[in-house]
């Protein structure tokens, strides 16, 4: 396994509170609208963004407008990772099912536009969710 190429990251701000950090897909794409040299693009059919390595300069203007700061560079690679949604069939919601943990599962996205909301850097989010279990 290579954890650093993984689309999902996993943080550990506080001892037995994992925080799961991974793109939404925001209605507006900011990191698509960001990337200077369109190297990022929206899969019609899946509403993932989709990276093109070959035009990537790793200029990490689409991780300033990320509100949640998800697309990340990673040794051996040339060019951001984002989540592309395995065209469809999400690799890790189907080995997670396998496993049986079953945390994990695809969801079809809210047509508005609150699922932003949950687009936050990790940091902020493990500081929310430790305030709800510790305080």
């Amino acid at each position: 396994m290579w954890p650093s190429a993984s689309r999902i990251t996993i943080y550990e701000y506080y001892p037995g509170a994992p925080i799961p950090h991974y793109c939404i897909q925001c209605p507006d794409y900011p990191c698509v609208s960001a990337c200077p040299t369109k190297a990022l693009s929206v899969d019609q059919l899946t509403g993932a963004v989709l990276v093109d390595p070959s035009l990537c300069t790793l200029c990490l203007k689409c991780v300033e407008a990320c509100p949640g700061k998800v697309p990340k560079t990673t040794r051996g690679k040339s060019h951001v990772l984002i989540c592309d949604l395995c065209f469809g069939d999400p690799a890790c919601v189907r080995e997670c099912s396998r496993v049986g943990y079953n945390a994990l599962k695809t969801v079809k996205k809210p047509s508005n536009t609150g699922i932003k909301h949950y687009a936050k850097p990790p940091e902020l989010v493990a500081e929310e969710f430790g305030r709800k279990i510790y305080m």
